[in-house]
């Protein structure tokens, strides 16, 4: 689109699984665009929990009630994902430094793939700052407490795969 004043953005992540702390950035930054789309990404080196449709059926099943928000699948790079659905900006959700280094990173490199697409990192709500997919699995793996990290289908899934 033309329009100055539409702006499609796009939040991308491998969401395995979606938290609390992913749910408050996407719909935080749909707040912020015109059209949001939640790309889950598919990256095979990484040994997921739920497989990529999964993924994406969760994603949808937590998003539904945000009337501006698309969950896609995705593969390859990020900015030619951008670039064939119209994204002109690139949300990134950052919990501390170390999440912080790595995607001012990202963005340099991606602005340097794509000079036309822009990034913005995000900081998540106090409350959902220490959440993350990698922590969750774990404590989903070891039967340990998750309510308050996904949302409540996400932990019936979580507990469905992992016998909690």
């Amino acid at each position: 689109m033309s329009d100055p004043l539409f702006v499609r953005a796009a939040y991308t992540g491998t969401f395995d699984p979606i938290t609390n702390g992913h749910a408050d950035v996407i719909r935080r930054a749909a707040g912020m665009f015109t059209e949001l789309i939640v790309a889950v990404a598919s990256n095979s080196s990484k040994k997921s929990i739920f497989d990529h449709d999964e993924r994406v059926e969760l994603a949808q099943q937590v998003l539904y009630d945000v009337p501006n928000v698309q969950v896609l699948p995705a593969s390859g790079l990020i900015v030619d994902f951008a670039r064939r659905h119209g994204v002109r900006v690139l949300v990134r959700g950052v919990r501390g430094v170390g999440d912080y280094e790595y995607e001012k990173q990202m963005a340099v490199m991606n602005r340097h793939l794509a000079p036309e697409i822009d990034t913005i990192l995000l900081a998540p709500s106090p409350e959902f700052a220490h959440i993350s997919s990698t922590l969750v699995r774990e404590i989903a793996f070891l039967d340990g407490r998750i309510a308050g990290l996904v949302p409540g289908v996400v932990a019936d899934r979580l507990h469905a795969k992992t016998g909690g």
